[in-house]
């Protein structure tokens, strides 16, 4: 490569990381990942939906004309899978030994034993650990278990992604309907899985009802996509899959029909992308009913630049997102002026304790009454805790200090959420009160008899 073509892509990679870091200090969380199979491709050799058609054609006898036949007769690939599934049923029943014997007792349908074989296939590829995965990626995968995303989205039925993120868990098939909208840390197998083999979608009867059931999927993630940095890596730009998935949320993400999606970059492999006189910045992504959604365009042979740009959010760092998702269950966020009716059971010990030495104001947490652009756990004590603070023995004392302040004053801390103090109910105590770390130092000023200022 020539110098000149050299700082060409320089310059180029230097504008798409600024780019992408502009994005993420709008949006200030982590990105959402679009993961599509050419990523399982390039790191442990697994095939394509195509190429996944044609290894299973070849072992079943009943399917042993030339894949062109097929791709001649069925102009689609999910109608070749239908045809595949039927001839997989002859053949099970056919010859019994070639399959396990529970695919034989009543309310199994003639599409298992296709699914069955598909699910073996990536068993058999995916690995047990990252050793296995060729070395000059190494560096590669590395960067992308350092973005940390918020979650993973995939139509890939292998088992990679949970190798590269461990600490994350696979909502599989239809279960992903029924999730926590607002999870973190999770690996949304919106196709299925192989580790659960009857959830594959391979055939048109399971294309059709994902088609009904896509709606409610796009719904549920809506929120995710409008405020997430949103990375596509794995899929060509007229993969079937990323029409659907994007068909449904087209004009939340991009109201102006002609403006580029800010938040959604879409990345491409191209092993000539260094040599390169300009580089494309945006892409045209064609959607069904003659609709196009304009999005971010990346093009390269090494992912590891494009992954490093996106680890600019260090918030998930130290922390395990397993752990996130177990506080996120008994955390909300604080958007009223007076607590909800509903019970909402929140353990604040174990929650406090979880994060005594971590920085969660990016992660999570109780939104401040005051400031509700921070995320902080601003209010981590019980009465009997202030008081204990305050060199008491239990609540009598700070609570005779805060009647001090209501007599001076005229303000009740306890009446109202603020600064000093919120209301939460929990189905065990009934209403509860926690207080913050500036109740404290204004009652030491008031124990002290010192001056003080009250800033509900």
């Amino acid at each position: 490569m020539t110098a000149e073509l050299m700082t060409k892509f320089q310059n180029y990679q230097q504008d798409v990381i600024e780019d992408i870091h502009l994005c993420f200090q709008k949006m200030n969380c982590q990105p959402i990942l679009f993961i599509g199979s050419g990523l399982s491709r390039r790191y442990i050799n697994a095939p394509n939906w195509e190429m996944l058609l044609k290894d299973l054609g070849k072992k079943c006898p009943f399917t042993n004309k030339p894949f062109a036949f097929y791709k001649q007769k069925f102009v689609d690939l999910i109608d070749i899978g239908t045809e595949f599934s039927k001839q997989y049923a002859t053949w099970a029943w056919d010859d019994q030994a070639n399959f396990p014997p529970e695919l034989f007792e009543d309310g199994i349908t003639e599409d298992m034993y296709f699914k069955y074989s598909a699910a073996k296939v990536f068993e058999e590829i995916t690995p047990e650990n990252l050793d296995n995965v060729p070395p000059e990626y190494a560096s590669e995968l590395k960067s992308l278990q350092a973005i940390r995303p918020h979650a993973i989205i995939t139509t890939n039925y292998d088992g990679l992604l949970e190798i590269i993120f461990p600490e994350y868990t696979p909502i599989i098939g239809e279960r992903v309907l029924y999730s926590e909208a607002t999870s973190i840390g999770e690996i949304f197998k919106i196709h299925g899985s192989y580790t659960d083999f009857k959830s594959i979608v391979i055939n048109r009867d399971d294309y059709n009802i994902f088609q009904k059931k896509k709606k409610y999927l796009s719904a549920k993630l809506l929120t995710c996509f409008a405020e997430h940095p949103l990375l596509f890596v794995g899929y060509a730009a007229n993969d079937s899959n990323i029409k659907a998935i994007l068909s449904d949320i087209d004009e939340l993400l991009c109201p102006n029909k002609n403006d580029v999606v800010s938040n959604l970059y879409f990345l491409e492999w191209n092993k000539d992308s260094e040599s390169y006189n300009s580089f494309p910045r945006e892409k045209l992504i064609q959607l069904d009913d003659d609709r196009d959604i304009r999005v971010k365009y990346i093009i390269a042979d090494s992912f590891e630049w494009v992954f490093n740009a996106f680890c600019v959010n260090e918030a998930l760092e130290r922390v395990h997102p397993k752990l996130l998702r177990a506080l996120l269950a008994r955390t909300y966020q604080l958007i009223r002026s007076d607590i909800p009716k509903n019970k909402v059971e929140v353990d604040y010990h174990s929650l406090a304790a979880a994060l005594e030495e971590r920085d969660s104001s990016k992660i999570f947490g109780v939104t401040s009454v005051v400031n509700p652009e921070s995320f902080n756990i601003n209010f981590p004590y019980t009465l009997t805790d202030v008081g204990k603070q305050l060199g008491f023995n239990g609540w009598h004392g700070a609570n005779k200090l805060i009647e001090e302040v209501k007599s001076a004053t005229g303000k009740d801390i306890k009446a109202s959420d603020n600064n000093y103090h919120v209301k939460v109910y929990s189905s065990k105590n009934g209403s509860l009160g926690k207080y913050s770390q500036e109740l404290i130092l204004l009652l030491r000023k008031v124990l002290k008899k010192e001056p003080y200022e009250l800033n509900l």
